[in-house]
């Protein structure tokens, strides 16, 4: 019985694998039309008389209540040459990137028939590293100065587990992030599981969005740091259960488990060890038992309430 048990299960693999090969295949087939505007080089190279051909080619960069000698003087501004020199240097090629922004606009189409492809515009922001990029429905912005490498002596002051992400790698990640915004519903979080599932079903937009990135990337992880949360899941899991926090409202775990950190505050020796935002990466596991135990369209399970993903994900740790 053990073996037909074994047996079923590996078909079951094979056959998902299968499927999910047969959808990458059509994925790769969607015609996409991007091109990627480098404003970053374009307003390096400029001259005071190339302003008004900036403005009017991206006039959503430039606010009416800025006068113009503002713009003037960043053009001539040393320390701006410097941020710019260093961008035009990592990203002097930038077909990777490329590849990974059609490949994610691919997969948005794919599951999203509306979806338009927007203008996508590589920009400086003087290393604004809480706004890396944004999205609209038109309109895409990458920071190129916030991902110039974790070492990187422009970071030098902002905080390790912050800059171990500023790197090209994660370019395509938080992108799927920002988009993922636009199709999760979301109550008012009132627990600590509703955070908890909520980040799991932006990571498993991911997992769709973006498969050709590894789980370490999707979550901003180091190898090592996602290798230490799989070893030690049921531990966390139990620590979470025999302290009743799944349900509880407890403003003050979001910023233990949920919210982005140098490592989760457990409050015991382990700390040091672990990895931040730990209740993300459970609440990504419990999204994906979910999605493998009930037949329900991915979308649609982006919808849905944390309690009722919970209660049907059949979730277990791994040991």
């Amino acid at each position: 019985m053990k073996n037909i048990g074994f047996l079923l299960a590996l078909l079951f693999v094979f056959n998902a694998c299968k499927e999910s090969d047969q959808i990458e295949s059509e994925i790769s087939k969607i015609d996409i039309d991007l091109k990627v505007e480098r404003f970053d080089l374009d307003f390096a190279n400029a001259k005071t008389v190339d302003l008004p051909k900036l403005k009017s080619d991206y006039p959503f960069l430039f606010s009416e209540r800025i006068p113009d000698s503002i713009w003037v003087d960043r053009i001539n501004d040393s320390l701006q040459k410097e941020l710019s020199n260093e961008v035009e240097k990592t990203y002097s090629n930038f077909d990777d990137v490329h590849h990974d922004i059609a490949s994610l606009f691919q997969h948005l189409k794919y599951y999203d028939k509306t979806f338009k492809v927007p203008r996508v515009i590589t920009v400086t922001s003087d290393v604004d590293y809480r706004n890396k990029t944004i999205v609209t429905d038109t309109i895409v912005l990458i920071s190129l100065d916030t991902y110039l490498g974790s070492e990187h002596h422009f970071y030098e002051g902002i905080q390790r587990f912050l800059t171990v992400n500023m790197k090209r790698s994660q370019i395509v990640s938080d992108l799927a992030a920002n988009y993922s915004e636009n199709y999760i519903f979301q109550n008012n979080p009132k627990t600590l599981l509703d955070d908890m599932i909520y980040f799991g079903k932006q990571l498993y937009f991911k997992d769709k969005m973006i498969p050709f990135k590894s789980d370490a990337v999707k979550i901003g992880y180091s190898e090592a740091q996602l290798d230490w949360a799989n070893a030690n899941e049921s531990e966390i899991w139990r620590y979470f259960i025999e302290r009743e926090l799944l349900f509880s409202t407890d403003n003050s775990l979001a910023g233990r488990f949920i919210a982005d950190a140098p490592f989760s505050k457990f409050y015991l020796e382990l700390d040091s060890e672990s990895p931040g935002k730990i209740g993300q990466y459970l609440g990504w596991q419990i999204v994906r038992s979910f999605m493998k135990n009930n037949d329900v369209p991915f979308m649609e399970m982006l919808q849905m309430n944390a309690d009722e993903i919970f209660n049907n994900s059949k979730f277990k740790p791994r040991k």
